[in-house]
């Protein structure tokens, strides 16, 4: 019984008998043209009947192996070897008629009998490149064509001819052209072979590669779903927390119990802090993050945040020092770019443990470069690269949280590109690190007239409706608006709140973005505004997916993400009710009771 070949041996054969398959197709033209210019030559000497018949039948075979070779890689029923086994048939009904050819050796002239021999030589020449030097096939075509060729030179056409030493030459240099074909066909083969295996190894690892990224691409999704989800979760009693904290601390407490709260209000906006650079990891990389680029005076806009990050440096007997012209004013957008080198130079002083922090800015052409250089552990050179992923961190294996969460760089690594600057980094293991950015430079303009001060954090006699599916966080939404003077209705759902507005009309909505049920903040507006043209309205949310992150910026909503601080809810609910024209209308209506 026959064994099957091996998976490689296997792929080679099916490559091979494609080739068969495309060179049958090919192979008739020169062939037949041969076939006829012999039978030509044959035919001023012999009948033409004879010459005819013998150009038929090479017509016919030539037809059979077009068709059969054709078929063969379909035929995918029959064993590889057995279709081997026919491809090397028909090669050899081929060679064998051909090799009747020289049974018309004894009527040709010395001259037609070396044109035949020429075109005989050239077809088993040819044969090599159409057989990709496969000897079984090759063989089978050049062992009848040669030997009947060497043996009609060597036997003078059959006794016709006088034999002289050159047809003895003649005959033994077809015998080594056969060799030497049968050499060159086994190199042809085995460069065939590899490259044959080449191309599969080539499939094989594409596929590879495929996988993996899939596998990746759906890792980082799996990241992202999971710290949008703990996010979400954890979230929702920070925000409950802050929100009775900023309530508790409206009442009036003895001096020890106002201590506590306040420093309880101090961990939960550090909490809070941590939680927002996830976030900001969340709204990059969801491209709602919007550049509001500007010209704006460069010099006191650094030295504000150097002052903002002194009081850290002096803790550790850090000098912080600044060396900026004047003079500098840069193109960018001013928000985006603080949160950039507020994370570097607040970086460089959380792993520098002695000596400095020195914030350097000088020209260099079209930008100014700003430089900020430590003396601190240093990187690396093998780490360089991965202090831009999440999470990752240098010489800190204990998590010490007083030096974050190893997510600065990441945030500073993904605003760069947004802002389409460079990064550079120099970094020497033991003595320091140097991250310099080029910021685009601008000619000076004039200072913009200040606007009005500070919002004053105060409201208005509002109604406020707030929907949320969990009981903790609407208690502590109710305390905290009703020690601001507020009247407040609570929800859980979309009907509950529809049904509760048309009975009372609500100056301000403030809704959850993640509701029960498939229920969601935006469409509860959306429904509700139907109801209430106009009605201002404030979206909070503990959600960090990228998705759900770009479906509330597409809706135009005053967002707001948990755990909410009481000046953020307070100026949220003063912009949505100034862009509705709401604040307006609830004062006039204030001013107009009779006392």
């Amino acid at each position: 019984m026959a064994r099957e070949p091996l998976p490689e041996q296997g792929s080679v054969d099916e490559e091979l008998l494609q080739l068969l398959a495309r060179q049958g197709r090919r192979v008739p033209y020169p062939v037949g043209l041969s076939a006829v210019v012999i039978a030509t030559m044959a035919s001023r000497e012999m009948s033409v009947w004879v010459t005819g018949s013998w150009v038929l039948t090479v017509f016919a075979v030539l037809a059979l192996r077009w068709w059969a070779l054709g078929r063969l890689p379909e035929m995918r029923e029959q064993s590889l070897r057995r279709r081997l086994d026919w491809a090397i048939a028909l090669s050899a009904l081929n060679g064998l008629v051909f090799g009747a050819s020289l049974a018309f050796a004894p009527y040709l002239s010395d001259y037609q009998r070396m044109v035949q021999t020429i075109l005989l030589l050239g077809l088993c020449a040819g044969a090599v490149a159409t057989t990709a030097g496969y000897r079984p096939v090759l063989l089978a075509f050049l062992l009848p064509v040669s030997l009947a060729n060497s043996m009609a030179w060597i036997s003078g056409g059959g006794g016709v001819h006088q034999v002289t030493w050159v047809d003895w030459v003649l005959g033994g240099l077809i015998l080594g052209f056969l060799v030497i074909l049968n050499g060159l066909a086994r190199d042809t083969y085995r460069v065939f072979a590899e490259s044959v295996l080449i191309r599969l190894q080539q499939v094989k690892s594409n596929q590879q590669l495929r996988l993996a990224l899939q596998q990746a691409e759906s890792a980082m999704q799996a990241k992202t779903r999971f710290l949008a989800s703990a996010s979400h979760d954890l979230r929702q009693p920070m925000h409950t927390l802050s929100l009775f904290g900023a309530a508790l601390m409206r009442r009036p407490l003895d001096a020890v119990s106002a201590d506590i709260g306040r420093s309880m209000n101090l961990a939960l906006q550090s909490l809070a802090s941590q939680m927002d650079a996830l976030l900001d990891i969340s709204k990059l990389d969801a491209q709602v993050v919007p550049v509001n680029s500007q010209v704006f005076a460069f010099s006191p806009w650094l030295a504000r945040l150097c002052q903002e990050l002194q009081p850290a440096a002096q803790g550790k007997g850090l000098v912080l020092s600044l060396d900026c012209p004047p003079q500098v004013f840069v193109e960018t957008d001013p928000m985006l770019l603080e949160r950039v080198l507020r994370n570097l130079i607040d970086n460089a002083i959380k792993y520098t443990a002695r000596g400095s922090v020195q914030v350097q800015v000088l020209r260099d052409g079209e930008v100014w470069r700003v430089t900020v250089r430590d003396t601190g552990c240093g990187v690396a050179p093998a780490e360089q690269a991965r202090i831009f992923d999440e999470f990752y961190q240098v010489g800190n294996p204990e998590r010490d949280r007083a030096k974050g969460l190893g997510l600065g760089l990441s945030i500073v690594s993904r605003l760069v590109d947004l802002l389409d600057l460079h990064l550079g980094l120099e970094s020497v293991p033991g003595e320091g690190s140097s991250f310099s950015l080029g910021i685009t430079a601008a000619a000076a303009t004039p200072p913009a007239l200040s606007g009005a001060g500070a919002a004053d954090l105060t409201l208005p006699h509002l109604h406020v409706l707030v929907l949320d599916d969990e009981e903790p966080v609407r208690q502590a939404m109710q305390a905290l608006l009703s020690s601001h003077g507020c009247e407040v209705t609570v929800a859980g759902g979309t009907r509950e709140a529809l049904v509760k507005c048309l009975l009372r009309r609500p100056d301000i909505v403030l809704t959850d973005l993640r509701l029960r049920g498939g229920d969601d903040g935006i469409s509860a507006v959306r429904s509700l505004r139907g109801a209430l043209p106009g009605l201002p309205a404030v979206l909070i949310s503990g959600d960090t997916a990228p998705e759900r992150l770009r479906e509330a910026h597409a809706a135009g909503l005053v967002l707001l993400h948990k755990p909410v601080l009481e000046e953020q809810l307070l100026t949220a609910i003063q912009a949505a009710m100034a862009e509705r024209g709401g604040i307006n209308n609830v004062v006039e209506g204030e001013l107009s009771r009779p006392a």
